[in-house]
Order: C-alpha cells, then sequence, then structure tokens
C-alpha cells in the first residue's frame, strides 16, 4: 500500500475538475498506477463544491458513506484484513467536521513524501465564479485538467447514467423528449459558463484542457500529454484501453430525442469551435 501512517496534512498537487462522464475516472484510475501520484480512496473528494454548491450538500453524506462501504467491500473481496492505518484513515474522513479546509488537507496526509496528491472531482467544473476564486487561493501552485467531451454525446451518458440509477426507461419518444428537457443535462455540461471562469483566474502553465476523444483514438498518447504537463516521467500503465461506466446499451436514445439535445445545445457547439480551434473540438469523439 503506498501510504505514509505519519504522513502530516498537505493540499493536492494537480487536480481533475470536468466534465462529468468525460473520463474523469478512467484519469484517476490510469494516475493511480503512477509512482508519483498519490490517490485518495475516495475518487472524488468533492470539498469545494460542498462549500460553493449548496444542492450538492444533500448527497455528499452517502457519497461518503457509500465510498467508505466500497472500500471495505475491496478488502474483504481479496480475503484481506484491511491495515489499522487505513480504518482510522477512514473513521477521520468519514467523521464530523468534515469538509473544512484541515479536513481537507487531511484526506491527503497518507501520500508518501515525494509523491504528488491528486484530487479528481468532476463537480468542480461547475463551480460559481467566487468558488474558482477561492480554489485560485487556497491552491496557488496546482495544476488543472479539465477534459471537454462532446456536449450531446456527454449529455445522453448522463441521461443513461441517471435514468439507470433511477431505475427508469422511457418508452415512447415523447418520453424521451420530456427526459432531455432535465436542466440536469445542461447544467453539467454548460462549457459557455464554465471555461471562462476557470481561464479569468488561470492561464495554460495551470490549466490544461484535453479533447475526450482522443481516451478512446489515442490513451497512451493522452496520457503522456498530462505528464508533460504535470512534469512526471513516463509510466507503463495497465489496462489503458479498459472502458470505465460505459453506458446502458439498453437505453437507445431515438433521433428526435438527439436531434432536440443538439438544438438545446448548439450555443456550446458555437463557443468550443471559437474557444478550442475546430482540430479540437472535432477529437471530441
Amino acid at each position: 500500500m503506498n501510504w505514509d501512517p505519519e504522513g502530516k496534512p498537505r493540499k493536492p498537487d494537480f487536480l481533475g475538475i470536468g466534465a462529468q462522464k468525460a473520463g474523469t475516472t478512467w484519469l484517476s484510475q490510469m494516475l493511480s498506477q503512477h509512482p508519483e501520484v498519490w490517490t485518495p480512496p475516495f475518487k472524488e473528494v468533492q470539498f469545494f463544491n460542498h462549500r460553493f454548491v449548496e444542492e450538492h450538500r444533500k448527497w455528499l453524506p452517502w457519497h461518503y458513506r457509500r465510498g467508505r462501504q466500497n472500500i471495505e467491500k475491496r478488502w474483504a473481496a481479496r480475503g484481506e484484513t484491511m491495515p489499522a492505518e487505513m480504518i482510522r484513515y477512514l473513521d477521520r474522513i468519514t467523521r464530523e467536521p468534515m469538509f473544512t479546509n484541515h479536513w481537507y488537507k487531511l484526506v491527503f496526509s497518507p501520500a508518501p513524501a515525494g509523491t504528488h496528491p491528486i484530487d479528481v472531482t468532476p463537480e468542480y467544473s461547475t463551480l460559481p465564479e467566487d468558488g474558482v476564486a477561492f480554489i485560485a487561493k487556497f491552491l496557488p501552485q496546482a495544476k488543472f485538467i479539465y477534459i471537454i467531451r462532446h456536449p450531446v454525446d456527454r449529455a445522453i451518458s448522463q441521461l443513461k447514467m441517471n435514468l439507470s440509477r433511477a431505475r427508469r426507461k422511457p418508452k415512447t419518444v415523447e418520453d424521451w423528449l420530456r427526459e432531455v428537457e432535465d436542466p440536469v443535462l445542461m447544467d453539467r455540461g454548460d462549457y459557455m459558463s464554465y471555461v471562462p471562469r476557470w481561464n479569468a483566474h488561470f492561464g495554460p502553465d495551470r490549466l490544461l484542457y484535453m479533447p475526450f476523444g482522443m481516451i478512446a483514438r489515442d490513451p497512451l498518447g493522452f496520457l503522456r500529454r498530462v505528464e508533460e504537463f504535470l512534469g512526471l516521467n513516463p509510466h507503463d500503465y495497465r489496462d489503458i484501453g479498459k472502458k470505465v461506466f460505459a453506458s446502458d446499451n439498453a437505453l437507445v436514445v431515438p433521433d428526435k430525442a438527439r436531434k432536440r439535445l443538439r438544438e438545446k445545445l448548439e450555443p456550446q457547439f458555437d463557443f468550443l469551435d471559437r474557444s478550442f480551434g475546430l482540430d479540437f473540438t472535432k477529437a471530441f469523439r
């Protein structure tokens, strides 16, 4: 276990900030293999959105309860006893007071000396202006990775995830048309609002945008670009082409619903083309 039981509270050096359903879990799993990177057992720490997005506070206690249960199940599935220092860590991280500045630094305290702690939480991309400004002050040296996905594909992937979680399956085209009007689909992919907020505080030396489609077409090239940006040595990754959290293929979005999403998201496409150029946006798929 890559773990320092005597580690001191510290802040993360790298953050994966978005977008939702755009490969952040894959990125976290790959970087967790890198000997120079340390990832906490909770993939999404959710600190900054807890502080600045009030509606997220409703589900974050569940997030940590489920996270702890999943960690315990992984140890049990291997037939291994969880180390005492891991139990102490989980006890502390899931005990009030949570989501304070000191608590956030405790999350990364087990990172061994010489490693870079990382927090991959796609919800951070949706932070309001005061949230991004706070991060700029709180993490003055950190670097950020923001993966951008084709807006319609991202919205459909999120919709399928939400439907699967709710165990709901639209039966008619009209049902699907109602589903695509859910405002949450627009909120998580509102690049027009989010990208300028981040660009106002971080330049290209601190914030790297990557196109989602490169993960499937050239995953090693994607990771080499990330390593170069973060100042990491090249690493030989396992399972580099493995998909994580693939969409439910039993849920087929009708063409009319897909077309409606395209109409709703057209301003996002225009913004992305202007902001990143056609070569970048062509790499969304």
